[in-house]
């Protein structure tokens, strides 16, 4: 579905990524880590076409990305690092904005929105002021958002991130849902809470993929043993 190839960007001299390449199938949920600065956020921007790498390309349906943007960003869902919100607006009017935004039926803009709140556990906060939220129930907001429209691919950036434990809890099943209609790339810091909601990692690493590590059949321990081990450069 995805297909990722020898990707290089820089920010000036500064090379950040130079010869990323991998592939995401539909069903998967890949989470790509890294110490700071290995190029997780640089990525996504580049899967969500926000940016443009200097070399390398992005086939979706084997079909470049950045050649029809307007279209791929269609089937896309994307959380941002640190999202973009309308504090003048209430949490149900922001997402009715962003469904009508993308393109949504007019007939189907309630329920979309209406199903992302009830997965996101806000439809307690629809009336509320987004201005007036924590950072964890803003967070879920974007987070419905990026999920709203039943994105053929996910892009959730630092995706723990500011949420609370309980809903963290939630974290791995939403992931399992959404999957059967995505192929899904998640980032974040937190290896051992992420290892319950992957399928497998991908090890960011002086700008290439330095390893890829299948979750199936390890336990938490044996799983960030081998990322740590993989950051460090012992395992390929």
């Amino acid at each position: 579905m995805l297909d990722v190839r020898n990707i290089a960007f820089a920010y000036g001299r500064k090379s950040v990524l130079r010869d990323v390449s991998f592939s995401v199938s539909p069903g998967e949920v890949v989470g790509v880590v890294g110490l700071n600065g290995a190029g997780k956020t640089t990525l996504l921007k580049i899967l969500a076409t926000l940016s443009m790498p200097d070399s390398g390309s992005v086939l979706f349906d084997s079909s470049d990305v950045f050649s029809r943007s307007l279209r791929y960003r269609r089937q896309v869902g994307y959380l941002a690092e640190t999202p973009p919100l309308y504090d003048d607006m209430t949490v149900k009017e922001f997402l009715e904005y962003r469904s009508k935004l993308k393109g949504e039926s007019p007939k189907r803009v309630r329920r979309r929105v209406s199903e992302a709140m009830e997965v996101c556990k806000i439809l307690s906060y629809a009336r509320y002021s987004i201005k007036g939220l924590s950072a964890g129930l803003r967070r879920r907001v974007a987070l419905a958002d990026a999920l709203m429209l039943r994105p053929r691919i996910l892009l959730l950036d630092d995706f723990l991130s500011g949420l609370d434990l309980t809903f963290r809890e939630r974290s791995s099943s939403i992931l399992s849902e959404a999957a059967a209609f995505s192929a899904a790339i998640v980032t974040g810091h937190e290896v051992a809470d992420l290892a319950g909601c992957v399928t497998r990692f991908l090890v960011l690493k002086d700008g290439v993929v330095a390893s890829s590590i299948p979750v199936k059949g390890l336990s938490v321990q044996e799983t960030c043993a081998l990322v740590k081990k993989a950051m460090e450069g012992g395992l390929k």
